[in-house]
């Protein structure tokens, strides 16, 4: 007899598999300090390190798409799971491994891990859901990777102040990777609703229409739109007079909450509404964080987390709801070219700080003057990538209303 598919399995344990990336990424990072010193790396090598989770996650991301039709989610999970688990042992052991090599490595490891999980689980929990609860529980599912930002954040901190070692850490990661593989244990995984999405010839077919080479291109802009300012918040808000820390721990809870209760938000605005109301909102929290300083720059976070809140799922959704026929691989190809776009624009950016800061020293200004001054200029340039969104947006808003597309898809 054929077993049932449990959705409600599957998408907690596609959960705790976010939890794991999100651990990787906020653990990490809480450490990487101890695994300077440790192992006596420069901050390039420390750089180059943190790289390799950028690129092993869009590799097999892209990877996990061409081939998820073929072999299925159930050993694309296999696969995360395994790598996940090297890579933590490897990085725990890394002493006995090579050392900087080591961490390499297992970094990569890691990275292909997460980007397994993204490949395996988004059409997943498209194949279990419909319509706009679709889009409500892909919301429900990215919630987890600030959610376990912030969680992983707040552990590894906590650790570090009671003095327990790095690999202590580390092995925090293998918690809900465990978890994640208990749940995949044995169950039966939903076969794609869509006739022809199976097919990799329908799926490129469907890549090359208008629409999706739209939501292709915009997708570069609203991944670092989020993930930009993010990055490089502790070091350009260090001298205005709030917490950095404080700051990215509010955005990325505020992304948290405002995932899990999405639903009410997509039925009133649908995906066209909530892209151009993010992109709105995004540019003016990006323009407020590059202007106020002291206390106000809470509340300029906190509008620029509800600009960037929705825009990853909500992008990944839009594929998997307008362009059914692109599958897996089209869904994997957006969030891949997000991954891309955040490792392409960080040096770029880096490079924008460089030539401010330099613009602003010639200008007389010193110290921590310098230092916000300078980090203010960048983020009013980095106001320019959703500003772009806010024309784009408004574009395929009223392209799709006109058309009465979103309106016969909302009403599912």
């Amino acid at each position: 007899m054929t077993q049932s598919v449990n959705s409600s399995r599957l998408f907690n344990a596609s959960c705790f598999a976010l939890i794991t990336t999100a651990f990787s990424f906020s653990i990490r990072a809480g450490i990487l300090a101890q695994l300077g010193t440790e192992f006596n790396l420069t901050a390039a090598q420390l750089g180059f390190i943190n790289s390799m989770a950028f690129l092993g996650m869009p590799l097999s991301m892209i990877i996990g798409g061409l081939v998820y039709h073929t072999i299925g989610p159930k050993i694309i999970m296999q696969v995360a799971f395994f790598c996940h688990a090297v890579g933590i042992i490897m990085t725990i052991y890394a002493g006995a491994v090579g050392g900087y090599v080591g961490l390499l490595v297992s970094t990569f490891f890691i990275g292909i891990g997460n980007g397994c999980t993204e490949a395996a689980c988004n059409p997943m929990i498209a194949d279990s859901y419909s319509g706009l609860q679709m889009s409500k529980m892909l919301n429900r599912f990215h919630m987890w990777f600030p959610g376990g930002i912030v969680v992983g954040a707040v552990l590894s901190k906590f650790m570090t102040d009671a003095n327990l070692g790095w690999q202590a850490q580390i092995w925090v990661i293998m918690i809900p990777t465990i978890i994640y593989a208990v749940l995949f244990f044995g169950q039966t995984f939903p076969k794609p609703h869509i006739a022809g999405v199976t097919s990799i010839g329908e799926n490129l077919k469907a890549m090359f229409s208008p629409l999706f080479i739209f939501i292709f291109l915009c997708m570069a802009l609203t991944a670092i739109s989020e993930f930009g300012p993010q990055q490089w918040t502790s070091l350009i808000l260090s001298k205005s007079g709030a917490n950095p820390m404080l700051i990215l721990a509010l955005v990325t809870g505020l992304m948290a909450v405002t995932r899990f209760f999405a639903a009410p938000i997509v039925k009133t605005l649908g995906s066209t509404g909530i892209l151009l109301g993010s992109a709105i909102l995004a540019t003016l929290g990006i323009y407020l964080l590059s202007t106020v300083t002291g206390p106000t720059a809470y509340l300029a976070a906190v509008v620029f987390a509800f600009g960037v809140a929705l825009f990853w799922p909500t992008m990944i959704g839009f594929v998997a709801q307008y362009v059914p026929l692109s599958g897996a691989l089209g869904m994997s190809i957006v969030g891949g070219v997000g991954m891309f776009s955040t490792a392409i624009f960080q040096p770029i950016i880096g490079g924008w700080i460089d030539a401010d800061t330099a613009e602003k020293a010639a200008q007389g200004l010193t110290g921590d003057e310098l230092a916000l001054a300078a980090g203010q200029a960048t983020l009013s340039t980095m106001a320019a990538f959703p500003g772009i969104l806010i024309v784009a947006f408004a574009f395929l808003y009223f392209w799709m209303r006109g058309s009465k597309v979103e309106a016969a898809a909302t009403a599912h």
